[in-house]
């Protein structure tokens, strides 16, 4: 039922192993790190081991998303990562990084108040957005207007912060520094004034609080932010874009929004209601929105992997498996979607730039990398010691209910890969492809049936299987496997 397909999605999964050192090779090895060990925590001293380990993180950051359950967590962990975005090339960290990864990862599903007070104060969020440096009688306002604009009250009609409201913001958030792999409030660097705001947080004035107490004005700000009408109402327009479409027209902000973020207020910004809702409504199941986005590089590159089980090297083959995931990382990257680095502390304009949105994963250079990747997906493989990442169409059509039958064969794998219907003249094309231009399904059944029963027939095989590749291709070629 619906209700037991949420409760799927919105349970989180357990958290993964730290990764390890699977990055050494004949031309470099960690002399701090031994092969097949934790790295988080080690030196970082060395810049090579440094950019390594950066690398090994985001390629374990794609396992995670490759080999889980039924779970809306790493969808949310990517949705929080382009919310409150950092840059691990820019902190160069791999300790901060995986620190900061780990928290979106454990509030995916969790409270976004209690996220955003953990963000504020997490080492690489201070170091990204200046924190670290933020001192009383000289205080950076970088950290506190994104706080207000990118995080929580954004830019909306009705969200009116001023630039005074950044100036007391950034006063409230001087004193905080890293130590380690954590942070700590010196009060020493604390600016020791009262802050006002505006009238659009109701002329709020937050008293001054004295030595070691001062650390509290932290929560005096997200309080006050958090009760602003406009930030449940900025979340929730940021979720309804993630989920259902980029357009927001009146009806959906009076019968959908406003709703959403009641909820939310009502839940003291709980993430998992909110979802329940919005996912659970017939808005989100309405004809108008199937097949009405297009796919992020992640989307359709880790989503192709999961949907053809195509599996990884062995967790023994801890090179081969760095290897590849560094492919797939790069892969991404050329379709302008690097995990762990987008492009700045907004995020991907896919999710946010008016009036394209997710047309922006499409142009005349990402497009054809997609078309690329299938190719090699489909014909050539990625090879990486023993192993062959590729897409095995025929074991792969073998799983389905009925590979003999054309017709069932075409209705199933449009089914399973396709969120739109499509037309019958795209049908017949796909079952003239299996049919090699003849009209007879025999053509196809007799061709599969003798592999069936002769699976080693080298040449048996290989008719199917050319066949199957360019029936996949026109499949994952085509315009509409692009949405979702």
């Amino acid at each position: 039922t619906l209700t037991q397909a949420l409760d799927l999605l919105l349970t989180a999964s357990p958290a993964p192993d730290a990764p390890v050192n699977d990055y050494n090779d004949k031309d470099y090895t960690d002399p701090d790190v031994p092969e097949g060990s934790v790295f988080i925590n080690a030196p970082q001293t060395d810049n090579t081991a440094q950019g390594r380990r950066n690398y090994s993180i985001k390629g374990w950051w794609i396992n995670q998303i490759l080999t889980q359950g039924r779970s809306l967590q790493e969808k949310m962990v990517l949705f929080l990562h382009t919310n409150l975005a950092t840059q691990s090339i820019d902190v160069f960290s791999s300790n901060l990084f995986y620190v900061h990864n780990s928290l979106l990862r454990s509030s995916a599903l969790g409270n976004y108040k209690q996220l955003v007070k953990a963000v504020t104060l997490d080492p690489q969020m201070l170091y990204y957005l200046g924190g670290a440096y933020n001192f009383a009688g000289h205080p950076d306002e970088n950290y506190a207007r994104e706080l207000q604009e990118l995080f929580c009250v954004g830019k909306g009609p009705d969200s009116h912060y001023t630039e005074s409201d950044v100036q007391a913001a950034a006063k409230i958030l001087t004193g905080w520094r890293i130590n380690g792999s954590g942070s700590y409030f010196d009060p020493v660097g604390h600016d020791k004034s009262d802050k006002q705001f505006s009238a659009f947080y109701g002329n709020t004035l937050i008293k001054a609080r004295i030595g070691a107490d001062g650390a509290h004005e932290v929560d005096d700000l997200l309080n006050m932010i958090f009760a602003n009408a406009e930030t449940a109402k900025f979340l929730c327009r940021k979720l309804y874009r993630y989920f259902v479409y980029h357009t927001i027209d009146a009806a959906a902000e009076t019968n959908v929004i406003a709703p959403l973020a009641q909820i939310m207020r009502d839940q003291n910004y709980e993430i998992k209601p909110v979802l329940r809702a919005l996912l659970g409504s017939e808005h989100f199941f309405d004809m108008a929105y199937e097949g009405a986005m297009l796919k992020s590089p992640a989307d359709f590159i880790l989503g192709m992997m999961r949907e053809f089980a195509i599996p990884l090297p062995p967790a023994t083959s801890l090179r081969d498996r760095y290897t590849l995931r560094t492919y797939y990382f790069y892969t991404m990257l050329l379709m302008e979607q690097e995990l762990g680095d987008p492009p700045n502390v907004a995020g991907w304009k896919a999710y946010y730039q008016e009036p394209l949105f997710d047309k922006i994963w499409i142009s005349t250079v990402t497009a054809p990398k997609r078309g690329e990747f299938v190719d090699v997906m489909l014909y050539a493989s990625y090879a990486v010691g023993n192993y062959m990442s590729n897409i095995d169409v025929v074991a792969y059509t073998a799983s389905l209910s009925h590979p003999a039958d054309p017709n069932a064969l075409v209705a199933e794998v449009l089914a399973l890969h396709y969120s739109v219907d499509v037309s019958d003249y795209f049908r017949a094309q796909l079952k003239s492809i299996l049919l090699t231009g003849q009209i007879s399904d025999a053509y196809w059944t007799s061709a599969w049936n003798d592999y069936a029963a002769a699976p080693y027939d080298a040449m048996k095989r290989s008719l199917v299987e050319q066949r199957l590749r360019s029936f996949y291709r026109s499949l994952l070629q085509a315009e509409e496997y692009q949405l979702f």
